[in-house]
């Protein structure tokens, strides 16, 4: 379980997407996942569909590899299919105690579904086909006209860095740990939930102290080399749009008029 998950890992590959500037991802995701939430018939799916399909092969990321970063994520996927299909009011096709199953429930878990797994594809895009320093690099360069309002836009994009980047260390350290604990006779399969929580602590503890560890180094190697925030520092990469940008903002914005087109038509 912990291997499948790929948020924070870069998967280098020579692609068109690979090439354009983490704004324009940025924001082709952004319009991606307004058109998911906000476009809810079957044709809207489709044609997200048929967009996720054009962004992932040309991301020329194996679709095992995205579809392997679900596996972590399939509970909370089952959780929100049975809310809706249980919680959802309309016409009954099937009854049982305190439970039914309605036509609208049916059809609500299928789209919920259908858009979680969507979100998660497309966002994985992004974060496999763009290095955290781009990314957050281009979320920086995106956000700046909040600096007008106070906010620190360059601290915000910092923390964001380096939580991207302690995620694959502190999920190999979790798997490093648990190893050695099952070495020493830990089981964390067996039992009920009470028990498999109780039996979590030596792996929580250790992966814990390890965090904290690895943060105070961190800020001490931030303090060493006179880290003060973003005021007067420049990039040694700064981002610059080119040609297949436009190219791509142009597309991004015929694929969300498209999807208001087939609301209002159907």
């Amino acid at each position: 379980m912990l291997r499948d998950i790929t948020i924070g890992q870069y998967y280098p590959a020579d692609s068109v997407i690979h090439k354009l500037d983490p704004r324009t991802k940025l924001f082709a995701t952004l319009l991606f996942v307004i058109s998911l939430f906000t476009f809810r018939s079957w044709a809207g799916l489709a044609l997200a569909t048929v967009f996720l399909a054009v962004l992932i092969r040309l991301s020329k990321v194996p679709l095992r590899y995205m579809v392997k970063g679900l596996r972590a994520i399939v509970v909370i996927l089952l959780i929100t299919a049975l809310f809706n299909l249980f919680l959802t009011p309309g016409k009954v096709l099937v009854e049982w105690w305190i439970f039914s199953i309605s036509y609208e429930g049916l059809i609500s878990a299928g789209k919920m579904t259908v858009r979680l797994i969507f979100l998660i594809l497309g966002t994985s895009v992004v974060t496999l086909t763009t290095t955290p320093n781009a990314l957050t690099d281009g979320l920086e360069k995106a956000l700046r006209p909040l600096n007008a309002i106070r906010i620190p836009v360059h601290e915000v994009a910092m923390m964001m860095s380096i939580a991207l980047r302690f995620i694959p260390i502190l999920v190999e350290e979790t798997d490093k740990i648990m190893k050695a604990q099952i070495a020493r006779g830990a089981d964390f399969e067996s039992g009920n939930l009470i028990k498999k929580a109780k039996n979590m602590v030596p792996l929580l503890v250790p992966l814990f102290i390890s965090a904290f560890r690895r943060a105070n180094d961190l800020a001490l190697a931030m303090e060493a080399r006179c880290y003060h925030g973003g005021k007067g520092r420049t990039k040694m990469k700064p981002l610059q749009y080119r040609r297949r940008d436009a190219v791509v903002y142009g597309l991004v914005l015929v694929y969300f008029a498209g999807m208001i087109a087939v609301r209002i038509l159907l």
